[in-house]
């Protein structure tokens, strides 16, 4: 089990006040990593973890739609902790729900906050980790960059609104291929690149609001349930350890068997 074990390792997780990012922070936290947390918002941040694990934690600001954010940000990480040896990116930021009704801007701001803003962190620590000849880097994608979204699903019951809309899953698609290209340019400097594609996790809210839809989508994948953001702790702990030196350019599907059938 050593090989999990991550004393001295410093991570970053992107939006990782989130629902799934709380849990990949929590797993790497158990792993003994000093993870920084990285977001806009420091009030979400201090909700999300108690006391005694922000005196574990480190919360750094960032925007993933600016260049210039992300690189003052990966500055003042290297400043502070003198190495990147984990980077999940975790976050995106996107708006627009339906095809008939989707503006260009909409469009474009979900494509940038998508994948546009992995390229920009990833190319930010690239000059870190190549220094050390070393890293991490993890991209969360979706089951929805893999497959189109069953519409039937979301039709009746107050469902429409949670509709997959089509640019969400066309630039998650784009993040596995950039996974796969990041992967091999930086495989000779002992980086590796991996993606972890999530099915169905609904928020809470979700659940709470709509237990219909809930069990639509756990009636999906062959385990017949929803992800649990616990269900994300074990495969975010592989890619960042040492355990997977061999493992780079895979796009590992956490999703109840849904992409299977």
């Amino acid at each position: 089990m050593h090989q999990f074990n991550l004393t001295g390792k410093v991570a970053i997780v992107t939006g990782g006040y989130g629902h799934l990012g709380s849990a990949m922070v929590r797993a790497l936290l158990s792993a003994n990593a000093q993870v920084v947390v990285a977001g806009r918002s420091k009030e979400k941040y201090e909700q999300k973890f108690t006391p005694d694990e922000r005196l574990r934690l480190a919360f750094m600001q960032i925007d993933i739609t600016s260049e210039e954010s992300i690189g003052s940000f990966f500055e003042d990480v290297k400043a502070k902790f003198g190495r990147v040896d984990i980077l999940v990116n975790n976050a995106h930021t996107a708006r627009g729900n339906s095809q008939e009704a989707m503006s260009e801007s909409d469009w474009a701001y979900t494509m940038d906050g998508v994948v546009g803003s992995v390229h920009r962190c990833v190319k930010a620590v690239i000059p870190i980790m190549k220094e050390q000849q070393s890293g991490k880097i993890i991209n969360i994608t979706s089951m929805y960059g893999l497959v189109s979204p069953d519409f039937g699903m979301y039709k009746g019951d107050d469902c429409e609104k949670y509709t997959n809309p089509p640019h969400y899953g066309a630039a998650k698609a784009a993040m596995n291929q950039l996974t796969r290209y990041f992967a091999v340019l930086l495989g000779p400097h002992g980086i590796c690149v991996n993606a972890i594609s999530p099915g169905p996790f609904p928020k809470p809210e979700i659940q709470a609001a709509n237990p219909k839809f809930v069990e639509r989508l756990s009636r999906k994948n062959p385990l017949n349930r929803i992800g649990k953001p616990d269900d994300l702790a074990g495969v975010t702990l592989l890619l960042s350890s040492s355990a997977s030196d061999f493992i780079t350019g895979q796009v590992i599907q956490v999703d109840g068997g849904w992409t299977i059938w």
